[in-house]
């Protein structure tokens, strides 16, 4: 996929950093290997790199309770949170960790996600990596994330006067705190294709949200043929009605084969061909990054992301300079000899395409009644 709009990729400093501390799913090493991935690669040219600001008080007092931001800022800064402000705010928790710099980390995911929705309403595709903290709450973090930056980018689309706004969230968690915040906002349409009975157990296929809503909870082992199957029997039609004016995207690499917390099996070659479909839906688009606890997939992932969304070719093995950085990644929940030298060598999965199940096909069908015309032209393993 080649767009005609520029590509900006915004560069978030504080998510470089090492954060929530030890003995954390996030305590990898992400967007800082995306990035070094992409410069090997020759893939940053001048012009397309811009800093994410980190957005102020006031700014995240537009979504976040100001009660919240300001025990956020006090718990970091000594260390510890209180009994009453774990149980109130949900942060110094085991899910939630303080760590140094943390405050500063989830101010400039927000900064970034407004600034991606600026410079998408200029013109540019946008992707930001370190977006895409979807869980977070008005007054507590939920689900390793303190604020919500999805919820940042969609209101400034909305603040400039749009009113049909998409949201998609391919995580492999529902998108619970972004469709929740925007459920009474008739400008806001969300979509989501999350793993059934999976946290934050919730976006049921009868989950309409304030109506707005489209949930595709999928099963396990969920491959690429049937997120095709998904996309062109419900997602794109669907968006299609809405006629998108402005679109965000949260593309998590937890749906990947080989994600140690998640259950669905996808290539990151499919997640890339969704997002370019989608994509070329709205004039304006920006593209952030969620979830994903397998560090080379992860890089994989979204370093190829920002090749397809920047017009670069993909190539066929990565040159030694690349092969040597994914060679550094380590992670404590994935043991060395389940690490598939493909992660060491490549940038793109082998494609899995196995038959469409009933589970999915059915799905389709009882949140989009019109698929059963495309059902009928697959074969169905049941």
């Amino acid at each position: 996929m080649k767009t005609d709009r520029p590509a900006v990729l915004i560069n978030d400093s504080a998510a470089k950093s090492p954060g929530f501390g030890t003995d954390h799913p996030l305590a990898i090493p992400r967007v800082a290997t995306v990035f070094a991935l992409c410069e090997t690669l020759g893939w940053i040219a001048a012009g397309q790199l811009r800093e994410s600001p980190e957005a102020s008080e006031a700014e995240l007092s537009q979504f976040h309770d100001p009660e919240y931001i300001a025990a956020l800022r006090e718990a970091e800064a000594a260390g510890v949170a209180s009994v009453q402000v774990r149980e109130r705010f949900r942060i110094g928790t085991r899910e939630n960790p303080l760590f140094p710099g943390l405050f500063s980390r989830a101010a400039a995911a927000v900064g970034g996600s407004v600034l991606a929705a600026d410079l998408a309403l200029q013109g540019h595709v946008v992707f930001h990596p370190s977006g895409g903290t979807h869980h977070g709450r008005p007054a507590s973090a939920s689900g390793f994330c303190y604020f919500n930056d999805p919820v940042f980018a969609l209101r400034r689309f909305a603040a400039h006067g749009l009113t049909r706004i998409l949201y998609v969230d391919l995580d492999a968690h529902h998108g619970d705190g972004v469709q929740d915040a925007v459920r009474d906002d008739p400008r806001i349409h969300t979509f989501s294709i999350h793993e059934e009975n999976r946290w934050p157990f919730t976006g049921g296929a009868d989950d309409r949200g304030g109506g707005r809503s489209v949930n595709l909870p999928v099963p396990k082992g969920f491959h690429d043929a049937e997120l095709q199957f998904l996309m062109h029997a419900v997602v794109l039609p669907r968006a299609r009605q809405v006629q998108p004016e402005a679109m965000v995207i949260t593309c998590g690499a937890d749906g990947l084969a080989g994600d140690p917390l998640c259950g669905m099996e996808l290539s990151n070659v499919a997640l890339w061909k969704a997002v370019a479909e989608l994509i070329e839906l709205a004039p304006a688009a920006v593209v952030l990054g969620g979830g994903g606890y397998n560090p080379w997939t992860v890089a994989r992932c979204w370093s190829g992301l920002w090749g397809i969304l920047s017009g670069r070719h993909i190539p066929m093995e990565l040159a030694p300079g690349g092969q040597r950085i994914l060679a550094g990644l380590s992670c404590d929940l994935i043991d060395e000899d389940e690490v598939d030298p493909l992660w060491l060598r490549t940038l793109a999965d082998p494609s899995q395409h196995r038959p469409v199940r009933a589970a999915v096909s059915d799905l389709a069908l009882r949140v989009c009644p019109e698929t059963g015309v495309l059902r009928s032209k697959l074969p169905i393993v049941r």
